[in-house]
């Protein structure tokens, strides 16, 4: 059986944080591998998609994901057969169809204003944070009529701060963003620094005017019966990792 998480700010709009369970992906992919980008096999990958499809009562073409690059970029779907670029979030208004978010330890972010029948969805690791993602996911919402004060959005399972080491150079990036930010930061071993990954979107998200933000509170580190996590498979020296996925749709 799949299993998904959900947010309670997200009531209304169908959506599910997709854990590992359920999948027909085997050894260190072992459960819902979502992601064409690992080494697994592209048609276990694709039964896996198909199965989160059903999930979320559509078919498989229905369900869009777009190239991860890590950037401030995204995509206005208005048809779910356009050609999507490289980018980090999407947007729709569109009903039947769902947009979709791999992660494994970067945040998965949907977006949703009920009122306005517009939905969105965000990856957002700390460099598309940081450069602007969910700030550009809230402006191409609002380009479909979407209020900002009435989007509501959710942090799905990501890494925590006592997991997320980070050496000297990171927190610089973010002082030169805002001296505040290090507030999202706490002492680690000798010069390495602990980041908060998960209160660093919030932050992002209530200061560009979000209605409601909250994070779901799971972290993808800690628990790898449920969760892929890019870090603690590199911890392991493991070959590769699967990818979660997180959707919502209209």
């Amino acid at each position: 059986m799949l299993e998904f998480l959900t947010s309670d700010l997200l009531t209304g709009t169908q959506h599910g944080f997709f854990t590992r369970k359920g999948g027909a992906s085997s050894g260190i992919f072992s459960g819902l591998n979502c992601g064409f980008g690992s080494s697994d096999q592209r048609e276990i990958v694709a039964i896996n998609r198909s199965r989160v499809a059903q999930a979320m009562d559509l078919p498989n073409d229905a369900l869009l994901t777009i190239h991860q690059t890590h950037s401030a970029d995204v995509a206005i779907i208005t048809d779910s057969e356009q050609d999507i670029g490289p980018g980090d979030g999407m947007v729709t208004n569109q009903p039947g169809i769902a947009l979709g978010i791999l992660t494994a330890d970067c945040q998965p972010v949907l977006f949703s204003d009920p009122q306005a029948g517009v939905i969105g969805a965000a990856h957002a690791g700390w460099r598309g944070a940081l450069d602007g993602v969910l700030e550009a996911t809230l402006d191409a919402m609002e380009t479909l009529g979407a209020k900002r004060a009435n989007i509501r959005a959710a942090i799905g399972p990501t890494i925590s701060q006592r997991a997320y080491e980070v050496g000297p150079e990171f927190l610089d990036d973010f002082m030169v963003e805002d001296m505040d930010n290090t507030r999202f930061f706490t002492n680690g071993q000798g010069d390495r620094y602990m980041f908060d990954l998960p209160s660093y979107g919030l932050h992002r998200l209530r200061q560009a005017g979000v209605g409601e933000a909250e994070w779901i509170r799971h972290c993808t580190y800690s628990d790898p019966d449920r969760f892929f996590s890019y870090r603690r498979t590199t911890h392991a020296k493991e070959a590769d990792y699967g990818r979660l996925m997180s959707v919502i749709r209209l």
